[in-house]
């Protein structure tokens, strides 16, 4: 079947992308479903949800070994053929080894952040990105000049995030804005 990742800044439209692929799916009749992190409940603890508010239901999963084995026990189980998995990037790297092999009989659709708030690579967006069928690059709206939107600012009490912060912090408006290249401030 494929691997498809959706990536790009905060923002972007990521996870309103993996909802849209995966609907459209189970509406060719094909079951679908979408699998998330167990950490991040910003907008609803049992679903993906969008920063627009297009929600949609979803497994959810520790971000641990025992919950990378519990993915492909689920797909089994529940028949899936298309398999959505949102923050990618919350994930371990050793990700990358299991969707890649599930994409050898279903349709995976993965999303997640290209890079940290310190402009580094997620190393399991990109470890999917160069296994990958389909890449869809998706840019934000910078906040400060309206430009196209590459990068994603962290900010602590609006200003940028130090450079010894935790990679990953769940947050959404507020905390974290899209960045064009000329705007995006690199972490002190």
């Amino acid at each position: 079947m494929t691997l498809e990742v959706v990536m790009g800044p905060m923002f972007s439209g990521k996870t309103t992308e993996l909802i849209r692929l995966v609907e459209r799916d189970v509406y060719a009749k094909r079951k679908g479903g979408i699998f998330r992190v167990s950490f991040d409940a910003r907008y609803q603890a049992t679903g993906v949800v969008a920063h627009s508010g297009l929600r949609y239901d979803a497994y959810t999963l520790e971000a641990t070994e025992q919950g990378l084995a519990k993915l492909g026990g689920t797909v089994e189980s529940a028949g899936l053929e298309t398999v959505g998995v949102d923050e990618v990037n919350f994930f371990p790297e050793s990700i990358v080894g299991v969707l890649d092999r599930l994409a050898d009989r279903k349709r995976v659709i993965a999303c997640g952040l290209n890079l940290d708030f310190r402009a580094e690579p997620f190393p399991s967006t990109m470890g999917l990105a160069a296994r990958a069928d389909a890449i869809t690059y998706l840019s934000a709206v910078c906040v400060m000049c309206g430009r196209e939107a590459t990068r994603t600012q962290r900010l602590v009490q609006g200003k940028p995030a130090t450079r010894d912060s935790p990679t990953i912090v769940v947050g959404g408006k507020g905390l974290y804005e899209p960045r064009c290249r000329s705007c995006y401030e690199p972490p002190a």
